[in-house]
């Protein structure tokens, strides 16, 4: 596996773990998600870009 394929992998993991579930992290929002969502669609167009 290349480098980009487990960073998008780890990115994913991270953004399945900021959902705000927890009671301590309900008041959060989607805040968290929502920035590693913006760093996973970043990181999926320098992939399809090559430039990754």
């Amino acid at each position: 596996m290349s480098l980009a394929t487990i960073l998008l992998i780890v990115l994913v993991l991270m953004m399945i773990g900021a959902i705000p579930a927890w009671p301590h992290s309900s008041a959060w929002g989607y805040g968290p998600s929502g920035g590693l969502g913006l760093v996973i669609v970043i990181v999926l167009v320098l992939l399809l870009t090559g430039r990754l």
